[in-house]
């Protein structure tokens, strides 16, 4: 990247954590009251463990939340986590309403941070906000503002053409072994991006492409049939997981979002840094189309399985993600399964 490539970067994610409430907050639609359920509705979910308490959020209007003592019954909570959401997300995102998409969760150096996405279906105009809290008990979640946000390709008085080639939605984030963190995320376009972040969880670098479904200029890639703007590289919700020496990158494939008509699967690939390259199990780097096929619909439980997030809940490694049920018209189902490792140490489903 050239230095005019970072400076318009800099100041392109400045304008978009700077932008003018001009209309100003709004308030999300909640359900009246808590139920429990043994099978949650949950698309795009990550998990955290404070206490005793399992917390699961998810996309929804302001983002959907559920607790649990055992990951096996859910305390559906009957209002989201942004009672409010911030005016700067309308500014930065038009066409943003209250429906916040794929968030994540870590806990770091004493506090909680929740990264999440606002844009609109099929275009890469979209931005990365930050939520922290002290502790998952409480209601309270302070606006840090925007991490990173994407411009859709216009013209501008010049004749010129602006914009980025990549989406900033689907945020992970990730701490290397030196305790620095860093935020993968990306949909489509040029792939998944990575970038390292200060110490106030906001970009303290240029965003690079690590993960691609196809390599550039592939003949064999489909054709989009759900945007025309996003192109045929179908990739998107990273997820990276430290074991072993290795730092995995979970990613999905294909189309969610059609029900039964959903193609979405997991692959997986690692390395030795969280820079990368991430390689597959047959040593083909993921920047070039690799990836390693992790899980896919069996047809007859899911029509297809994907946004997966991976931990370690007290001594047990799990994977997570949502799943369209084959026998409830394509539903999108919290899926929970135990990580078992082979001797070479690459992932592998359990029960």
């Amino acid at each position: 990247m050239t230095m005019k490539h970072k400076l318009f970067f800099t100041l392109a994610v400045a304008a978009c954590c700077m932008a003018a409430q001009a209309q100003g907050p709004r308030r999300p639609r909640f359900q009246r009251e808590a139920f429990q359920t043994e099978t949650p509705m949950a698309h795009d979910p990550v998990m955290a463990k404070e206490g005793d308490t399992y917390y699961l959020y998810a996309t929804g209007m302001g983002i959907q939340q559920m607790t649990s003592k055992d990951r096996k019954t859910w305390t559906v909570l009957p209002q989201p986590v942004m009672t409010v959401i911030p005016g700067w997300t309308t500014d930065s995102v038009p066409g943003f309403g209250s429906h916040v998409w794929a968030p994540d969760v870590i806990q770091w150096h004493g506090r909680w941070w929740l990264a999440y996405s606002c844009s609109t279906f099929g275009k890469n105009g979209s931005a990365i906000g930050l939520l922290s809290t002290r502790s998952l008990r409480s209601d309270i979640w302070k606006d840090e503002g925007c991490i990173v946000c994407s411009h859709d390709w216009k013209k501008g008085s010049d004749g010129q053409m602006t914009g980025d080639n990549w989406n900033a939605i689907d945020p992970n984030f990730v701490i290397d072994d030196d305790d620095r963190p860093w935020l993968v995320w990306g949909s489509f376009w040029d792939g998944i991006q990575l970038a390292p972040l200060d110490t106030t969880m906001h970009m303290a670098g240029s965003p690079r492409t690590i993960a691609r479904r196809h390599r550039p200029g592939d003949p064999a890639a489909a054709e989009n049939p759900t945007s025309r703007f996003a192109g045929r590289n179908a990739i998107e919700a990273p997820f990276i997981f430290k074991h072993g020496g290795y730092y995995y990158l979970f990613v999905s494939w294909d189309y969610c979002c059609r029900g039964a008509k959903s193609n979405y699967r997991v692959a997986v690939g690692r390395s030795k840094s969280v820079s990368g390259p991430y390689l597959d199990r047959s040593g083909k780097d993921m920047l070039m189309g690799g990836g390693t096929l992790f899980l896919e619909g069996d047809k007859k439980e899911w029509e297809a399985a994907g946004h997966c997030a991976a931990y370690t809940f007290d001594g047990e490694d799990v994977f997570i993600c949502h799943g369209y049920s084959a026998t409830r018209n394509g539903a999108a189902m919290l899926i929970q399964r135990p990580i078992s490792w082979t001797a070479d140490g690459w992932p592998e489903l359990g029960n």
